[in-house]
């Protein structure tokens, strides 16, 4: 037997133990279930669901409970329960010839508003493809500018325009144009300020539908314009066949976009008038301002309010789906 085979064969060696008095050998980190598991997307969203909740959701619901009661002053300072009168508000409110003027007045303004502003958009869209880069980032940085600039500071600028005695639109209907426009008040007839509140409104949502639509624009494929400019396209064949389809889904978002906004206009028609609307100025978000804080029916008020969101949900679940499609199509 060689040395190598009485070395194999000896005794095992045992393996070396730990010293005495050390504790077991750490295992693994367990994995919580808060912060690893399925509830952590959760549990990262719970903050922004209870502002959420606390900000439109807490709201909507005292809206639709005061719909329901007849809240008046007393019951809103001094805390009192108030009565339950079940559907009257809202049987007074649709028996109303008043509500029905104003409803349409608000309908009608809310659509010349939104066909100027998406007309006027895709067309400064449309133009910055073909502005060189300095002219598109200086046209970009100015409506950027008009749309961050606050709406008090924009109505005072047209009221300004507008005034009756130094306004410019008066100087220059009637020194450049030969109108008798001098000393014009523009409100006194409604559609003609309802004109001038139209412009702020649109002024105002202009730079928001321009900048979106140009972002579409920016998506369409080159090559397919191209290929229908050289099979004898026009441009207006170009834009129906080829850019349209492709900037659609964009162009419906924000068209309901601005049916909502335009929908809801306040601050424009309050902020023109000097916060005292004329009753013909009045549209349906003035109308439930002022049954609740010049009639002193808040729950007329909140009726108005829940009518109006009802009548609305129907555009909120078009402009929900086609974000849905978009992000489908992505």
């Amino acid at each position: 037997m060689s040395a190598a085979d009485i070395k194999t064969a000896g005794p095992e060696v045992p393996a070396p133990r730990p010293p005495a008095g050390d504790g077991p050998a750490p295992s693994a980190p367990r994995r919580s279930r808060w912060t690893n598991g399925p509830l952590l997307p959760y549990l990262l969203i719970a903050p922004a669901v209870v502002a959420l909740a606390a900000v439109f959701v807490w709201p909507l619901v005292k809206t639709v409970i005061m719909s329901f009661q007849d809240v008046g002053r007393k019951e809103l300072w001094t805390g009192q329960a108030a009565e339950w009168v079940g559907l009257e508000q809202f049987t007074n409110i649709l028996r109303d010839g008043e509500f029905y003027d104003v409803l349409w007045r608000t309908v009608l303004f809310m659509v010349v508003c939104v066909v100027a502003t998406m007309a006027i958009g895709l067309f400064l869209a449309h133009s910055m493809q073909r502005m060189t880069r300095v002219v598109r980032l200086l046209l970009t940085g100015a409506l950027i500018a008009a749309w961050s600039l606050p709406l008090l500071v924009a109505t005072s600028i047209f009221r300004w325009f507008a005034d009756s005695d130094y306004g410019v639109a008066n100087m220059v209907l009637t020194e450049y144009l030969g109108l008798d426009f001098q000393g014009h008040n523009w409100f006194l007839d409604p559609k003609q300020g309802f004109l001038v509140i139209g412009a702020v409104v649109v002024w105002g949502a202009v730079p928001f539908v321009a900048v979106t639509l140009y972002a579409a624009l920016t998506q369409v494929p080159a090559e397919l314009e191209e290929a229908a400019e050289l099979d004898g396209a026009g441009r207006t064949g170009v834009f129906r066949y080829v850019t349209w389809p492709v900037i659609k889904p964009v162009f419906q978002m924000v068209a309901t976009l601005s049916v909502i906004w335009d929908f809801n206009v306040f601050g424009q028609v309050f902020l023109m008038r000097g916060n005292k609307p004329e009753p013909e100025y009045n549209l349906l978000g003035l109308y439930s301002y002022e049954k609740a804080f010049e009639s002193n029916s808040f729950s007329q008020g909140a009726a108005i309010a829940l009518i109006t969101v009802l009548l609305l949900s129907g555009v909120a679940v078009y402009y929900l789906r086609q974000l849905i499609k978009i992000g489908d199509v992505e």
